[in-house]
C-alpha cells in the first residue's frame, strides 16, 4: 500500500482528533503533519499538543520545499519572469493590461488603508508591502501575476510580515538545530503552472481580474475566502474542498454562468491543475518520503505538507 493511500485511509480514522497529524508506524516513528499556507499565529493554539510533541520529538523535518534556503526562494523568483527580457505590455492583449494595470493601481491605493497598527508598529510601509508582493510584476509570466492578483486581498494583505505555517515550522527546526530538508526541487512546482497554453493562461487571468473587479464593485461575494480555510483548519476539517486551492494555491473557474465554450476551457484548467499539482505530486512526494524512511531507518521524521495534498 503506497504512504498516501494509507494516509486517504487513516483520515476519516483520525478524523474525530481536530488533528493533522498522521504517524507511520516505524521504530524510531515518523510523522505526516498537514500544514495551511496562513500566518502561523492564526492557527498555532489550535494545533492540538500531540502534533507539537511529535514535532519536538522528531530528529529529521522535511517539507515540500527548503523555504529558508536562499536558493529556493531565488529559484522560484526567476521560474516566474518571462523569457527573453519581454514584458506583459508586449504578450497580454491590450485592454487585459489596461485592466490588470487599473487593478493593480487600486490595490496600490487601497494598502495604506487596509494595513493593521500592528504591521505599522513594526515597520512596514505600504509601498514596501506592495513591491515585496508585486514589484517587478510587468516582468512575470501572467500565470504567476494571476496568482499575485489573488493574493492582494485586503484580508492577505493584513495577515502580512508573519511567517506563514510552514515557514514557522522551518525556522523552528533551524532553530532547534534539527536537520531539514524538502523533498520537492523548485523546478517540480514550478513547471506545472508555466505548463498550460497561452490561451488557458489569458482566460485564467481574465477570469481572476473579472473576479475581483467584481469584488471591488460590490457585486459578488467571495467564494471562500482565507478566514473560510482557517475556520476549516482549526476544526480539523480534512474534506473541506478549499484546501485544494490553498495547497495548489490556484483558484478554480469552474462556474455554470460561463458559455459553454469557456465552460470546456474552465474544466481542462481544472483538470490539468488536478493531475500536475495533486496526483502526480502525492506520487512523487510519496515516492521520496518511502526512500527516506527506507535509507534512514534508525532517524525519525517530521513531513509537514499542505494539508489538501491528499
Amino acid at each position: 500500500m503506497s504512504l498516501w493511500t494509507w494516509h486517504l485511509l487513516n483520515a476519516r480514522r483520525q478524523g474525530e482528533l481536530n488533528s493533522f497529524l498522521w504517524t507511520i508506524r516505524r521504530d524510531p516513528p515518523a510523522y505526516l503533519f498537514g500544514t495551511i499556507h496562513v500566518p502561523y499565529t492564526r492557527v498555532w493554539d489550535f494545533i492540538p499538543d500531540n502534533s507539537k510533541a511529535a514535532f519536538h520529538a522528531s530528529s529529521s523535518v522535511y517539507f515540500e520545499l527548503d523555504l529558508t534556503d536562499p536558493y529556493t526562494i531565488s529559484g522560484l523568483a526567476s521560474c516566474q519572469m518571462l523569457p527573453h527580457g519581454e514584458n506583459l505590455q508586449d504578450v497580454l492583449p491590450r485592454e487585459l493590461y489596461r485592466r490588470l494595470k487599473r487593478h493593480l493601481d487600486y490595490i496600490k491605493l487601497m494598502l495604506p488603508h487596509w494595513m493593521t497598527p500592528d504591521q505599522r508598529g513594526k515597520g512596514l510601509y505600504a509601498d514596501y508591502l506592495f513591491n515585496a508582493i508585486a514589484g517587478n510584476w510587468e516582468r512575470k509570466r501572467p500565470v504567476w501575476v494571476m496568482l499575485m492578483v489573488n493574493s492582494l486581498t485586503e484580508t492577505d494583505i493584513r495577515s502580512r510580515g508573519v511567517p506563514v505555517l510552514d515557514l514557522y515550522l522551518a525556522q523552528e527546526a533551524e532553530r532547534m538545530k534539527k536537520k531539514t530538508g524538502a523533498v520537492e526541487r523548485v523546478e517540480e512546482q514550478c513547471h506545472p503552472l508555466n505548463g498550460l497554453n497561452f490561451s488557458q493562461v489569458l482566460f485564467a487571468l481574465n477570469q481572476t481580474l473579472l473576479q475581483h473587479e467584481s469584488l471591488r464593485a460590490g457585486s459578488l461575494q467571495a467564494p471562500y475566502t482565507t478566514e473560510d480555510l482557517i475556520k476549516h483548519y482549526n476544526c480539523g476539517d480534512l474534506n473541506a474542498v478549499i484546501f485544494n486551492h490553498d495547497t495548489s494555491q490556484v483558484p478554480n473557474f469552474i462556474n455554470t454562468t460561463l458559455p459553454p465554450h469557456e465552460q470546456v476551457t474552465a474544466q481542462e484548467i481544472d483538470s490539468y491543475f488536478r493531475q500536475e499539482l495533486i496526483y502526480k505530486r502525492n506520487e512523487r512526494m510519496g515516492r521520496r518520503v518511502m526512500s527516506l524512511l527506507r535509507e534512514n531507518r534508525d532517524k525519525s521524521f517530521f513531513f509537514a505538507f499542505g494539508a489538501g495534498m491528499a
